[in-house]
């Protein structure tokens, strides 16, 4: 057998997509639920939700979604391919309550989360997909983060992690995140932003396969500060940080002002764009690419994806959410963990890759 075929075969071997449930007062079992009914999708995963099968069973018969199946299992070891599988976390009868941050969804949504991070590491599925959980209702257990983003990274050991949201039209990366909009300016150094361009121009080439990505860095300030004119922050610690990380290998350009660049055509130039803060960067992507963004944490040990709203309490039960961005997040984990795998061979020592064919033969 040629290598080429070796890796042609490991490429469709399916994945095991570890997947925590979210909150259940919210549409995470819904878009879940509707994105797994497709069959085809079963070909390319194995999906191995941590949650609870009563939660699914009330939801499903609440949407009507008949044409929902899945498997109860102990654990990931049991999972088998073309099903769906679903861990037990908390077998006990739990009271949903549509569009309500409980503390009783709160304990559930970290449970998942807890079992699916440790299957992770422990190398019991191969990537990580989290469905939306309510701040809120984490907030009344002993979730003491933000977001899945900081909590991941802690995990790993970092102090940070990379929030990259992506879609087909583009990739937006973001220096600061969950924090207030009055902190951003004191947050930003020239060494932060360094940082985050090297771990995205990293991300970029190793995980989306971009030998020479091209990345476009944004002003805190409107219109970029004009030349002092409305802040410092252009000229003392984003442009300095710009010209350190080219002076490292990575193309970055800037810091151009946020306001008319999605609408000028401009973004189509690069490959990736680092935006300041959350919203500057998220209110653009959001709008243009709603139904099919995904946030990708870079930067991790691990691979991490999740679909790019939020719980939407308003609409649980209505049958009416989408599952293309969950459906995405899915499809990207699997992208990236293949793209990763077959670098591995390709970069792999010959003499090994002869060792494993030899023992499988």
């Amino acid at each position: 057998m040629t290598k080429t075929k070796e890796l042609d075969k490991t490429d469709r071997e399916p994945v095991r997509v570890g997947i925590s449930m979210g909150d259940m007062n919210g549409v995470s079992a819904e878009v879940i639920m509707k994105s797994l009914s497709d069959s085809r999708i079963l070909l390319d995963c194995v999906p191995i939700i941590y949650g609870s099968s009563k939660v699914f069973s009330v939801h499903k018969k609440m949407l009507n979604l008949n044409s929902f199946n899945y498997m109860s299992i102990k654990e990931a070891s049991e999972a088998k391919k073309r099903k769906v599988n679903i861990i037990n976390v908390d077998d006990t009868e739990l009271e949903i309550k549509k569009g309500e941050p409980t503390k009783e969804s709160g304990v559930l949504s970290f449970a998942s989360l807890d079992a699916a991070t440790k299957d992770l590491a422990a190398g019991m599925v191969d990537v990580l997909v989290t469905a939306p959980i309510s701040k809120e209702a984490m907030g009344k257990t002993d979730f003491k983060f933000p977001g899945h983003t900081e909590y991941l990274a802690d995990l790993s050991g970092l102090d940070e992690a990379l929030m990259v949201m992506v879609s087909p039209k583009m990739r937006v990366a973001l220096v600061t995140s969950h924090i207030a909009l009055k902190n951003v300016a004191t947050s930003l150094s020239v060494e932060k932003i360094v940082e985050k361009l090297r771990v995205f121009n990293k991300s970029l080439k190793k995980d989306f396969g971009i030998q020479r990505p091209k990345i476009a860095v944004f002003g805190v300030n409107p219109h970029a500060g004009e030349n002092g004119k409305m802040g410092d922050e252009e000229r003392e610690i984003i442009s300095p940080a710009i010209q350190r990380a080219s002076g490292d290998g990575v193309l970055a350009f800037g810091p151009y002002p946020a306001d008319g660049f999605f609408g000028s055509g401009a973004m189509n130039k690069f490959d990736g764009i680092l935006a300041m803060y959350h919203d500057q960067g998220l209110a653009a992507f959001k709008a243009l690419a709603f139904d099919e963004g995904v946030n990708f944490t870079a930067g991790l040990p691990i691979i991490r994806t999740s679909p790019d709203h939020g719980t939407a309490y308003d609409i649980v039960g209505e049958g009416i959410a989408s599952e293309s961005s969950m459906r995405s997040a899915i499809y990207l984990a699997i992208d990236v963990y293949r793209r990763q795998q077959l670098d591995k061979e390709v970069m792999a020592d010959p003499l090994e890759i002869s060792e494993k064919k030899t023992r499988r033969e």
